[in-house]
This record gives C-alpha cells, structure tokens and sequence, in this order.
C-alpha cells in the first residue's frame, strides 16, 4: 500500500493513523504506517512534552506526526474565563437537570473536571507548537482549516509537511492557497466535526481540485477493500481515526465505553452539537437526543457547548453512564467487532487490500501479469 507520499516519508503503508492515544500512535508507526498524535487534549505543555518524549522512545527511527486544533484567524485578547461567561444559564440548567434526571453523581471535591475544549484558543495552540518543534515530528496537522501563516512557515523551515482536513473541494482550494502540503478530505461518515459531503464524492472532488497537491481520503474507511478504493479515486492515503478506537493498545479508561463501541452498528452513530457546538458524528445517547430535542435550549456555538459540557461528561464517562456515555466515531464503528492489536489491523488492512488489487486485476484481464 505504497504511493508517492508514503514512500516521500519513509513509511511501508499509505495508512495514516489519528489517535488521542500515544501507545496507538507508535504502534502504527511501528507497523509500517504513520500515527499522528491529536494534541487538543493537552491543555499543559509539559503533559505533550512527556507524552512526545515517550514516543521518540518508543518508535525508533520511524516517522510521526501530531494534529492541533489551531484557528486560522486569531482572536485579540479573550480568555477561557471571558468565554464561558458568555454560557447563557438556560443551558445551564439543562446540564443540571439532564445529569439528575440519569442519577449522575458529583465529582469528588476538588476533582478536576477533566478535559476542556481549549485547544481551539490559539495560545494553547501555540504552545502545544513550541513542544512540538522540538522534537522530530515530520507532519503537522490541522483540524480547523489551514494553519496560520507563520506556523506554516516554521513548520516548512523544520522540513515539517503541513496537512489541513478539507470537507468540500472548496475548503480543499483555500488550503492549497495557504501552501498547505497534504489535503485530508474528511467525509461525512468520518467521526467527529465532518461536512455533509460523503467520502466516495469528495475524494475526487478534491483530489482534482488541488491537484497535484496529495490526498488522503478519510471517512468510513476500516477495511483494505476501502483503502484500495481510495487510492484508486486518487488519494494517495488514507486517514483512520475511529478504527483505532478499539484497538488493545487504546487507552479509554472505560471497559463500558468498549463495549459500547463494539456492540455498535454503522446506523448508532449521529451528527450532533451536543460535545463541542459543531455537527460532529458520535454514538447516538440519550446524551446526544437530549441536546438535539427541538423541545430542549439548543447546543450552543463552539466554544460555548465545550465549556459548557466539559464537567458533565468527565462525570458521565468516570461513572460510565451508560445511558449517557458516549465518544466522537465514524460509521465505521458497525466494523469494530473486537479488539485487536494494532498489528493485527495493519495485517487484516494489507491482506484486504491484495484481494481487492487482485479482484480488480482479474476484472481487467491482468490477473498473473
């Protein structure tokens, strides 16, 4: 599963690997694809400084790299604080009534509340940026669009490639505008914030509008046969989040949360405001129809929903709610049947997708040649 760009980073398989997890990440570098750590977690320099300084530990000379969550356009002065005191009371109180209606208990005293959405907030951005220049990452990601142009150029001074997830070829255009380096055209059966474009449709709408810009192709893709479907719509990779989910090497800190994932169908899963304020697909909860009731106040704007729901959630997964408990995964989640290691993803992708050449091949009439 070789193309132009995986052979330009050193890397066996065209398979690119988001995880929040470092272990999931070196693992995948480890077999032979790229793992890209998500940074929006890391709310503290110091907690990414250790976690890449493992990494670098764990991975040999095989490349990696890290995705931010970095506004293209940068906001004067704002605070987390000045932020949530934008947090109408109604939602509120719908918070408070939603958790007592399911039985959700408090938090111990002093406990923190977990993560919180500020990874969008550019100083947070930056910071996690700092860590990460100083240590070998090859690609850095963006979710929010294309990077501002000053990361772009650091990041190319430090020979980084930049990549920015598109939804629409529009999006996709601006990106090469910026001088971005890899277009991920994330689908509407991606988990988390995605478009309303599917993967089949997007993938070459994109891939002919940055051309001769790279591609990876995103969104309901977990099996080999998919991965040979993309390259040959253009892309020359694959982007996988949610399958990674569910991997042995996954840290969710919930065994319900598991078992949750790997009950569900491709049908569980809906694009809703309820995590950060932006349509991001997710498994379906009481959680989530709650928010997305016409009869409830509505999820509000991000950042808002983020700060706003950043305790409740730390409570429902500490107590695995299950009626509420939740996580952001793709349609692809009716494919995660079991756990498996990391290695054994790559085996079954790689496998799948020699059957898949081979099934085209013989289609073709080149079957042996």
């Amino acid at each position: 599963m070789q193309t132009e760009l995986s052979r330009k980073l050193g890397v066996e398989h065209a398979v690119f690997g988001f995880t929040p997890f470092p272990a999931v990440a070196a693992a995948i570098s480890r077999a032979g694809g790229f793992g890209v750590l998500g940074a929006v977690r890391y709310t503290a320099p110091a907690d990414l400084e250790r976690d890449l300084d493992w990494i670098d530990a764990h991975i040999g000379d095989r490349p990696y790299g890290l995705d931010v969550v970095m506004p293209a356009r940068k906001v004067e002065g704002v605070t987390e604080a000045d932020v949530e005191a934008m947090i109408p009371e109604a939602q509120r109180r719908f918070v408070r009534d939603t958790l007592a209606k399911y039985g959700v208990p408090e938090l111990a005293e002093g406990e923190a509340a977990g993560w919180r959405i500020t990874g969008w907030m550019e100083q947070v951005a930056r910071s996690q940026l700092d860590v990460a220049f100083g240590h070998p990452v090859r690609l850095l990601a963006n979710a929010l669009g294309s990077p501002p142009a000053d990361v772009v150029d650091r990041a190319h001074e430090r020979g980084m490639l930049v990549a920015a997830l598109a939804g629409s070829a529009r999006h996709a255009r601006k990106h090469r505008e910026a001088g971005i380096d890899v277009v991920v055209a994330q689908g509407y059966e991606a988990g988390g914030h995605t478009g309303e474009i599917a993967t089949m449709v997007l993938t070459p709408e994109v891939v002919e509008a940055v051309a001769p810009l790279p591609v990876l192709a995103a969104g309901g893709i977990g099996s080999g046969q998919q991965v040979a479907a993309a390259l040959a719509l253009g892309a020359q990779g694959v982007w996988l989040g949610s399958v990674w989910l569910t991997t042995t090497e996954a840290d969710l800190h919930s065994p319900a949360l598991t078992r949750k994932l790997l009950a569900a169908g491709s049908g569980d899963t809906v694009r809703s405001r309820a995590l950060t304020g932006k349509p991001a697909r997710q498994l379906r909860t009481e959680w989530t129809d709650a928010w997305d009731d016409p009869a409830g106040p509505g999820a509000l704007p991000m950042p808002l929903q983020g700060l706003l729901v950043a305790e409740a959630v730390s409570r429902i997964q500490k107590y695995e709610v299950d009626a509420l408990l939740g996580t952001p995964v793709g349609q692809i989640v009716g494919r995660m049947n079991s756990e498996r290691s990391v290695q054994a993803v790559f085996d079954d992708l790689t496998r799948g997708f020699e059957r898949a050449v081979d099934r085209v091949n013989r289609i073709a009439g080149r079957s042996g040649q």
